[in-house]
């Protein structure tokens, strides 16, 4: 077990190199393009099996137990160490993170987005994935921060070389509010080692606090927080995100949202909650009234994006989606109880699935119509999916339905259980304050449900200002392709996963509590 935990983290860094070198005569296939791409796809395909591999050998019965571990010396002046492991709270966000970019890489073999040699594209894919798998199986501090930090270069070329219009500026954003919080939460994480006598997370998360003192959590808390806040991203942190995913290609735009925001609220219950649970408890309200603001935030943002004339674009507007989301996510984790966080991690499953559903399906209409304007979709001459493309429609639709939390989709719990953490907060916490976050997060939902009904009506059903039927597809010559054989293979996983997590929730919760309840009770 621990060798196929250090596999799946080694090798997407190994065939990222392979990737830069020129493939043998007899792997070429068509081109020396085709087979850097199919390389992609042999890597990323390799890492989920060894990923599943993984799940099936993990020990289901003690997922509080950290397993599959490697605990070797690498820098002994500093007491840092290659410190590898998994546990209930990890293994489901290493299978999203495998199963994400492999379908990923599937997708863009056959549909490679528009830009420089594929070679670099297929290296910075790796090399990006190698990083998130990092960040989710390594227990020190400072090979979570080399990890967190690693994954910020790749995504950084993948929008300024493959992205769209403005994608310049929304790298540069991405990289510097990045880097800035970053540079703050590494001065958290030396604070929390040299005072805690080690950059351990397993053995900080059993002292629980108890080596530091309570101002040093506060300054901890407050500066691994924001690095963290930054990339959940909270509101009001969270305006490089909107530019980055209206820029990215697709695939780019799918791993930003599906995996690569987890790994900041990844950090707030791996690091903060455990190891400096008083600053944690000190600043638990204010978390969640910034989480309860983004909610309405982000809604009222889409619903703005989603009314006629408002030119407003639908990348952009899923976007914004994902502050409402993820601010559920914040809410359960600023609980401080077992079912908040449950509902947390529940909720990061959830949004990965079905978020990057959302933009595979937006970048497809975008590719087929040359536009992801929603006025421009809704008009009389626009997407109307339902007659054209009704299979694409279809899935638009399920996947809009699924976001804004339809019970037995797996959107439904997380958002539930993180409203029931609100509804009973942890000890010390105010009632009343928690119990005002969980009505505007309830709120919150109605507002999500009404801007997600307003984006498939405009866009699947079409016809603005007239006739709400939906337009029939006209001349062979007029109709778009429906969904593509390819398409069909990278978005089916993500929709049977979608419906078995909303309908068997107990497949996550089961691993989730324990290793929530025993990092709530400081590693004991």
């Amino acid at each position: 077990m621990q060798y196929l935990l250090a596999a799946v983290v080694v090798l997407p860094l190994v065939g990222a190199a392979a990737a830069l070198l020129p493939a043998p005569p007899g792997l070429k296939g068509k081109s020396p393009e085709q087979a850097v791409l199919r390389h992609g796809v042999t890597v990323t395909g390799a890492v989920l099996a060894l990923t599943v591999a993984l799940a099936a050998g993990f020990d289901h019965d003690s997922p509080a137990r950290m397993q599959a571990t490697t605990d070797i010396s690498w820098i002994p002046a500093l007491n840092i160490r290659i410190h590898l492991g998994v546990d209930g709270v990890s293994l489901p966000l290493l299978v999203l993170t495998a199963l994400l970019t492999f379908l990923c890489a599937l997708y863009s073999y056959f549909k490679m987005p528009a830009g420089p040699s594929p070679r670099a594209f297929v290296a910075l894919l790796l090399v990006l994935e190698s990083g998130t798998l990092a960040t989710f199986a390594v227990l020190d501090l400072m090979l979570f921060f080399l990890a967190f930090e690693m994954v910020l270069i790749p995504m950084y070329f993948l929008i300024a070389r493959w992205g769209g219009e403005g994608r310049e500026r929304a790298a540069w954003r991405f990289i510097l509010y990045t880097l800035l919080g970053s540079v703050v939460m590494l001065l958290g994480l030396l604070l929390v080692g040299i005072k805690g006598g080690t950059f351990d997370m397993v053995a900080l998360a059993t002292d629980n606090g108890s080596s530091l003192g309570h101002t040093t959590q506060l300054i901890a808390v407050l500066a691994i927080g924001i690095g963290l806040a930054v990339k959940a991203p909270m509101w009001p942190l969270h305006s490089w995100l909107p530019d980055a995913h209206t820029a990215a290609p697709t695939v780019g735009s799918v791993l930003l949202a599906g995996v690569l925001l987890k790994m900041g609220t990844y950090g707030f219950v791996r690091i903060v909650l455990p190891i400096a649970p008083d600053g944690a408890h000190t600043f638990a309200p204010y978390l969640a009234a910034f989480a309860a603001v983004g909610i309405i935030y982000g809604s009222l943002v889409c619903l703005a994006l989603a009314r006629s004339g408002a030119k407003g674009d639908l990348k952009r507007l899923i976007a914004y989606s994902s502050v409402g989301h993820m601010g559920f996510v914040l809410l359960g984790i600023a609980t401080l109880t077992p079912t908040g966080v449950n509902g947390a991690l529940f909720a990061n499953i959830a949004h990965g699935l079905i978020t990057g559903l959302l933009f595979f399906l937006v970048g497809a209409v975008k590719d087929r119509y040359g536009t992801s304007d929603l006025d421009a979709l809704s008009g009389r001459t626009g997407a109307a999916l339902y007659g054209k493309a009704p299979r694409l429609g279809g899935l638009l639709a399920f996947a809009a339905i699924a976001s804004l939390g339809l019970p037995g989709l797996a959107g439904f719990w997380g958002e539930m259980l993180a409203m029931f953490g609100a509804f009973r907060p942890a000890e010390g916490l105010s009632r009343p304050a928690f119990l005002t976050f969980m009505a505007l997060a309830g709120l919150g939902t109605l507002l999500t449900a009404a801007y997600m009904l307003v984006v498939v009506r405009r866009v699947c059903m079409g016809g603005d200002g007239g006739s709400t039927r939906p337009q029939t597809a006209g001349t062979a010559e007029d109709a778009p392709a429906d969904v593509r054989s390819y398409e069909f293979a990278a978005w089916t996983p993500l929709v049977a996963l979608t419906v078995l997590a909303g309908l068997w929730p107990a497949a996550l919760l089961g691993l989730t509590d324990p290793a929530v309840q025993q990092l709530l009770r400081g590693g004991n």
